[in-house]
C-alpha cells in the first residue's frame, strides 16, 4: 500500500515548525494537505473561502491528523476540520507534538485533548472516547521525533480502520 494522503490540522502560528518536522519525515503522500504556502494564502480570505478550501482538501484525504500543541484545542479552524472529518467519515487521529522543539529549540507544555469537546451520536458521547491521541513516552525532542516517525503510518491506518466504529 502506498503512503496515505492525509489532512494535517495544527495551530499555524505556534506549531508550523513542529508540523514541518512531521511533514519532512516522508511518511505520508506528498500531496497531503500541509502546505504552509497554501495556508498563508487561505488565511487572508473570508470565513466562507476558508471553509471551501478546507472542504475541498478534506474531500481528497483519507484521514485527519491533528497535531496537538499547547493551545491547539478549541481553535476555530481546527474545530471545523475535526467536525468536517467526522461528517465525511474520515479517519481521525491526534498526535501530541509539544515535546518537539520549535525554531528556537524550545519545547512547550502539553495541550488539552481537542476531541474532548465534541459530542457524537444520540448518546452524547465524547469523540475523545474513540479517537486515539498518540503521546510519546519520551521527553527529548529527538526521541519524540523518532517515536512519531516510527508510529505515524500505523496510527493513520488504525484511524482509517476505526472510523466506522463511532
Amino acid at each position: 500500500m502506498g503512503k496515505r494522503q492525509v489532512f494535517f490540522s495544527f495551530e499555524y502560528n505556534k506549531d508550523s515548525w513542529r508540523a514541518s518536522q512531521i511533514r519532512n519525515m516522508g511518511k505520508v503522500d506528498s500531496s497531503s494537505t500541509f502546505s504552509d504556502n497554501e495556508w498563508e494564502e487561505v488565511k487572508e480570505k473570508t470565513d466562507k473561502k476558508i471553509k471551501e478550501w478546507i472542504d475541498s482538501q478534506m474531500e481528497k484525504r483519507s484521514c485527519l491528523v491533528v497535531l496537538i500543541g499547547s493551545t491547539t484545542s478549541g481553535r476555530k479552524w481546527i474545530n471545523y476540520e475535526i467536525e468536517k472529518a467526522y461528517e465525511l467519515n474520515k479517519g481521525i487521529v491526534g498526535i501530541y507534538i509539544h515535546n518537539l522543539k520549535d525554531s528556537e529549540g524550545k519545547q512547550t507544555s502539553k495541550g488539552s485533548n481537542p476531541f474532548y469537546q465534541f459530542y457524537i451520536g444520540d448518546k452524547k458521547e465524547r469523540l475523545s472516547k474513540y479517537v486515539i491521541c498518540f503521546d510519546s513516552k519520551y521527553k527529548l525532542s529527538q526521541y519524540v521525533y523518532d517515536d512519531i516517525k516510527e508510529n505515524i503510518e500505523q496510527l493513520i491506518e488504525d484511524a482509517i480502520a476505526n472510523k466506522r466504529t463511532y
